[in-house]
């Protein structure tokens, strides 16, 4: 039986929850016998891949391979997967660098099938690739019991990452709204419209900023490598989510009344 995270009462209050027992809950995820399994078929065998032909034809192997990046759902475009691997990212024109998902970009990188040597040889390899899988994994089975929670935790890790970065500010935003679970968190946060992705490019990253501008008092994704600005935005996501799922039948009042108790709850846990 797989394992099932214990998130509480989930939404804010489940957040602080997870956030307490993270660590514990991780680990006993980790130790489940499916998850060892493919973690010591990926460390048996992804030292003698030396191609992207080879990968995608091991179906095991690119699970866990796609999965360390957030791109299993793409298991069964193996043509798709294959070129963006050939391609690489030292290339201009390159297909990875063509993609607006940045997510694309760290795979090819990651592996380096365009070096001379690809990193699938490097002794560390599996290490760095194994940790990220399950990292990612743990999130797939908190979201199978709270999706806005897996996406939170999703945020709290690439948005900390863009942060981080030496990117301009405007490539940082447009990296944003490349990744579909962050701007779907940025969206929710900010309470833009579903039409919002209708509009022009530009326009979208002028619209975030000022939003981001108006809760936060900073235009930047930078901010969010501070801990605090981060856990506001989480908050600010997962308030603003409850509010929509909670919303239709019930009076502004009850609303309300239950988001007090969650905010509450979730500051005493």
């Amino acid at each position: 039986m797989s394992y099932v995270p214990s998130i509480g009462l989930g939404g804010y209050a489940g957040w602080a929850v997870l956030k307490r027992t993270e660590a514990t809950q991780k680990a006993a995820f980790d130790n489940q016998s499916s998850v060892k399994r493919d973690e010591d078929y990926f460390r048996e065998k992804i030292g003698q891949v030396t191609t992207p032909e080879q990968l995608v034809s091991d179906r095991r192997l690119l699970n866990v391979a796609l999965g360390a990046f957030g791109l299993e759902d793409d298991i069964d475009n193996r043509y798709f997967i294959r070129k963006v691997l050939e391609d690489g990212t030292l290339t201009e024109g390159a297909l990875a660098l063509k993609l607006s998902d940045t997510r694309y970009r760290e795979f090819a990188t990651a592996f380096g099938f365009d070096l001379a040597v690809p990193k699938t040889r490097l002794s560390d390899f599996p290490d760095k690739i194994v940790s990220q899988w399950k990292d990612r994994q743990f999130e797939v089975s908190v979201g199978t019991v709270d999706e806005s929670l897996r996406l939170a935790m999703n945020a709290e890790r690439e948005l900390s990452k863009l942060a981080g970065s030496t990117m301009s500010e405007d490539a940082k935003w447009f990296s944003v709204m490349g990744q579909g679970p962050l701007r779907a968190v940025l969206e929710t946060a900010f309470g833009l419209p579903s039409a919002f992705g209708s509009l022009d490019i530009d326009t979208q990253k002028s619209m975030l900023k000022q939003k981001a501008k108006a809760a936060f008092g900073d235009d930047s994704v930078a901010q969010f490598a501070e801990p605090g600005r981060m856990d506001a935005l989480v908050k600010r996501y997962l308030l603003r989510n409850q509010v929509a799922n909670m919303g239709s039948g019930l009076s502004a009042s009850s609303v309300a009344l239950t988001l007090v108790s969650q905010t509450a709850l979730a500051m005493k846990q």
